[in-house]
C-alpha cells in the first residue's frame, strides 16, 4: 500500500537518499530543505505527487505555513521522519560560539517541535500514524567536542519518548539511531575518517524498508537501524 511520507533535510544526505528509496517503492514522498537549489532538483527529479519546498524548520511560521500548504492537497502523514539537523564543529563546550550553539538548538530541537506541532494534531485526528525523530548515537552515549550535538540528541530522545505517552493507541513515535553513515556531518566531526562507514545511499537500502515497517507496536521504543 504507498504511504504518504514526510521527511525534513530532504536535500542531503540521509534524507535525500531516503527520498529515492521511497519514492522507487512506490510511496509519495513530501520533503523540505533550505536550499533553493537543491529542493529545485529535486522537484525536477521527483514530479508530482511529489512535493518538495524551500523551509527552514528553525522558522516555525514557515514550518506552519508549509504544513498548511501540504494538509490541504494531500492526506496526514502516514510517516512522519523529522531528520533535519546541524552539527557543531568540534571544540570543547566553552569554545563554542553562541551564534553555532544556538543554531544547533534551534534545528536540533526547537526545528523538530515545530514540525511535530504542525502535523501531529491531523495525525491524532486520524489516529494513525508513526513519527520518527532521528537520534543518534551522541543522543545516548557522548564524546569530547560534540557536547552542543549531543545535547540536542539527548533532548529528542527524552521528547520522543514523552510523545509516545501522549498519543493515541493506533500511532507511534519513535527516536531513532540511524547508525554511523558517511554523510557531511559525519566528515564535520571525523575528517576523512568517515570514509570507513557506508555511504547515505548503502543505508538507505536498509533504512528505508525498515522505516516502512514501524508501527503501533514499536511505540515509545529508542530504535537503531
Amino acid at each position: 500500500m504507498s504511504k504518504t511520507i514526510v521527511i525534513t533535510g530532504a536535500t542531503r544526505g540521509l534524507g535525500r537518499a531516503l527520498v529515492a528509496e521511497f519514492a522507487a517503492a512506490g510511496h509519495t514522498v513530501i520533503g523540505c530543505g533550505r536550499n533553493s537549489a537543491h529542493v529545485q532538483k529535486l522537484c525536477s527529479q521527483y514530479p508530482r505527487p511529489h512535493h518538495f519546498a524551500v523551509v527552514d524548520v528553525a522558522d516555525a511560521a514557515a514550518v506552519e505555513a508549509w504544513a498548511r500548504q501540504v494538509l490541504q492537497e494531500y492526506s496526514p502523514p502516514d510517516l512522519l521522519i523529522n531528520n533535519a539537523a546541524l552539527m557543531n564543529t568540534p571544540a570543547p563546550l566553552w569554545e563554542n560560539p553562541l551564534e553555532e550553539f544556538s543554531a544547533v538548538i534551534d534545528v536540533n530541537i526547537k526545528g523538530v517541535f515545530h514540525v511535530i506541532r504542525a502535523f501531529v494534531p491531523a495525525m491524532v485526528k486520524r489516529k494513525r500514524g508513526v513519527i520518527v525523530n532521528l537520534s543518534s548515537g551522541w543522543g545516548r552515549s557522548t564524546s569530547p567536542e560534540v557536547a552542543p550535538y549531543c545535547a540536542t540528541k539527548y533532548a529528542i530522545e527524552g521528547l520522543t519518548l514523552a510523545l509516545a505517552q501522549e498519543l493515541p493507541v493506533g500511532m507511534a513515535a519513535i527516536p531513532l539511531n540511524p547508525g554511523i553513515i558517511d554523510t557531511d556531518m559525519l566528515r564535520q566531526a571525523w575528517a576523512d575518517g568517515a570514509s570507513r562507514f557506508p555511504k547515505p545511499e548503502q543505508w538507505a537500502q536498509k533504512a528505508a524498508p525498515f522505516l516502512l515497517a514501524l508501527g503501533a507496536q514499536e511505540n515509545g521504543r529508542s530504535l537503531t537501524v
